[in-house]
C-alpha cells in the first residue's frame, strides 16, 4: 500500500466521478471540449494568482535578505565584525553546507505532508526572524548562518515541486522563469533598497546603518510570509478551496501530461522507494554536476557592489548601477523560457544565454573601460536566464512517480548548491581590481556546464527515440509521453 497522504475523502470523490463518464472522452465530465478549455483558463488563474502572486514577493524579499551581506560589505561591515582574510567568503559560504545538507529530506517531507501553505512561508518566518539580528561578531555570525541554510533549504526546491504539481511540461518554463526572476529582480529591487538605507540611516537609534538593511528587509520577509500561509495552495488533491471540478481538472492534467497520474497511483513501494529511484539515476548526478559548474560561473552574483565598483564610483552610485543588468537578465530570463516552453526546446536555449555570458567574462578580462566593463556585467547577469531554463528542463525530466522527483528536484539543486559554497572563495580581493583569473574560472565552469547540457540532451534524445519504436511494435499510432530535449 501506497504512504502518500492527503485528503483520501477528496481523492475518493475524484475517482467516483471520473468512474462515471465515458473514459473514450476526458472532457465529457467538464460538459464538452470548451467548457473544459474555458474552466483550465479559469483553473490556471486561480492558480498563477495564489502561487506566483505568493511566492514570486517571498522570493523577492528572502533573497534581498539573504544577499544584502555584499551590500553591507560596501558600509562597515567587515570592520564591525573585524573580519579578515576569507573571512567574509567563509561567512557567504556557510550558509550553503546547511543548505545542502537538508533539501532532500526537505522535499521528501513536503511531498508526505502535502501542505506547502503551511510549510514553505513558515520556513521563510523562522529564517528571517533569525537573520533580523544576525551579526555581533564573526563566530555568531557563522554559527547562524550555517544554521539557516537548514531552515531556507526547504523553499526554492519545495516550489519547483510545487509547480511540478499543478503545471504541465509546456506550462512549467514560463512559471519557472517568473518564479526564478524573483532572484534576479531581488539583486536590483536590493541594491536600489540598499541604497537608500545605508546612504541615510547610519547612526539611527545607535546602529550602523547595514543592521539597519538586515532589520528592515527581515521584517518585511517575516510579514509576507505570514499573509502567504492564508493565499498559497496545497497540492491538486489537498487543496480545499477548489470546486470539484477544478480538482478533478487539475489531477486530469496531470495525467494527460505524462500518461499516468501524478498521485499516488505511481507511488510502488512508498517514499523510500522514490528515494532509491532518484539516487540511482544517472542523470539526477549528471546534472547536479552540470548545475554546480554552472552555479560556480554564476558566482560574480554574490560580489556583484564589488565588481560594479572596479567602474571607479561612489559606493551610493555603485550600488544603483547593479540594478540595471538585473533588471535586464529578468526580462531575458522571462522571454528566453517562454520561448523554451513554445518551441519545446531546452539546450540551444540554455547554451546561447551561457555562451553570451562567456562574452561578458571575455570583455571584463580583456578591458578596464568603464562603458565596456559595464556591458560586460550586462551580459554576465543575463546568464541567469539559461540557468532558469535548466530549472524548467529538469523539472519535467523526472516526471514519475512524484516522491522520486521531489527528492531529484531537492538533490539536484542541493547539490548544486556546492558551487555557491566553491564560488564564495572565487573573487578574492587579492585578484582586483580586474579580476581575470576570476573570470577565466567562470568561463571554464560555464562551458563545462554546456558540454553536460548537451550529453543530456543526447541522452533524453535516445530516450525518445526508444518511446517512439516501442509505440510503432504495439502499432499506437497516437504519440505517448516525450521529453523536451
Amino acid at each position: 500500500m501506497s504512504d502518500y497522504t492527503g485528503a483520501d475523502e477528496e481523492k475518493a470523490e475524484i475517482t467516483e466521478t471520473t468512474a462515471s463518464v465515458d473514459e473514450s472522452d476526458p472532457d465529457a465530465k467538464f460538459g464538452g471540449r470548451e467548457a473544459r478549455l474555458a474552466l483550465e483558463r479559469k483553473l490556471l488563474w486561480k492558480i498563477d494568482l495564489r502561487i506566483l502572486g505568493v511566492l514570486v514577493p517571498i522570493y523577492i524579499l528572502n533573497y534581498v535578505d539573504r544577499n544584502n551581506a555584499g551590500a553591507a560589505r560596501l558600509r562597515g561591515f567587515e570592520t564591525d565584525l573585524h573580519l579578515k582574510g576569507q573571512e567574509f567568503a567563509t561567512l557567504l559560504s556557510i550558509l550553503y553546507v546547511g543548505y545542502i545538507i537538508m533539501q532532500i529530506p526537505s522535499n521528501m517531507f513536503l511531498n508526505y505532508i502535502g501542505k506547502p501553505s503551511l510549510y514553505l512561508p513558515g520556513c521563510m518566518v523562522s529564517s528571517s526572524t533569525s537573520k533580523i539580528d544576525l551579526h555581533s561578531h564573526f563566530v555568531g555570525a557563522l554559527l547562524t548562518r550555517f544554521f539557516l541554510g537548514f531552515v531556507e533549504a526547504a523553499f526554492f526546491p519545495g516550489a519547483l515541486f510545487l509547480l511540478s504539481k499543478w503545471y504541465k511540461r509546456e506550462e512549467i518554463g514560463r512559471r519557472t522563469a517568473i518564479l526564478y526572476c524573483g532572484n534576479l529582480i531581488s539583486n536590483a529591487f536590493g541594491s536600489l533598497m540598499a541604497s537608500g538605507i545605508l546612504s541615510g540611516m547610519q547612526g539611527t537609534l545607535g546602529h550602523a546603518a547595514w543592521r539597519w538593511l538586515f532589520y528592515i528587509e527581515g521584517s518585511l520577509t517575516v510579514f509576507v510570509a505570514i499573509c502567504a500561509m492564508f493565499i498559497l495552495p496545497d497540492f491538486p488533491t489537498t487543496t480545499k478551496w477548489l470546486t470539484p471540478s477544478e480538482r478533478t481538472l487539475a489531477v486530469q492534467r496531470m495525467k494527460e501530461d505524462a500518461g499516468v497520474g501524478d498521485q499516488g497511483e505511481t507511488e510502488v513501494g512508498g517514499q523510500s522507494s522514490g528515494l532509491v529511484q532518484a539516487l540511482s539515476d544517472w542523470r539526477v548526478w549528471w546534472m547536479s554536476l552540470a548545475m554546480t559548474a554552472q552555479v560556480v560561473s554564476l558566482s560574480f552574483n554574490a560580489y556583484f557592489p564589488t565588481l560594479s565598483a572596479t567602474l571607479g564610483f561612489n559606493d551610493t552610485v555603485t550600488l544603483l548601477l547593479c540594478a540595471p543588468p538585473f533588471a535586464f537578465a529578468s526580462l531575458a530570463a522571462f522571454f528566453l523560457s517562454r520561448h523554451s516552453d513554445q518551441t519545446k526546446e531546452r539546450f540551444w536555449h540554455v547554451a546561447c544565454s551561457f555562451g553570451l555570458g562567456i562574452v561578458g567574462f571575455i570583455i571584463a578580462i580583456g578591458t578596464m573601460n568603464t562603458a565596456a566593463r559595464y556591458v560586460s556585467l550586462f551580459l554576465m547577469a543575463q546568464s541567469y536566464a539559461g540557468f532558469v531554463v535548466v530549472y524548467a528542463w529538469i523539472s519535467n525530466s523526472f516526471p514519475r512517480p512524484p516522491s522520486k522527483r521531489a527528492v531529484a528536484l531537492a538533490l539536484m539543486n542541493a547539490f548544486s548548491q556546492l558551487g555557491n559554497v566553491a564560488g564564495s572563495y572565487v573573487f578574492p580581493t587579492m585578484w582586483g581590481p580586474t579580476y581575470r583569473n576570476s573570470y577565466g574560472i567562470c568561463i571554464a565552469c560555464a562551458g563545462v556546464g554546456i558540454v553536460m547540457c548537451w550529453v543530456f540532451k543526447m541522452s533524453l534524445t535516445r530516450l525518445n527515440e526508444k518511446m517512439e519504436r516501442e509505440e510503432k511494435e504495439k502499432g499506437i499510432t497516437e504519440e505517448g509521453f516525450r521529453y523536451i530535449v
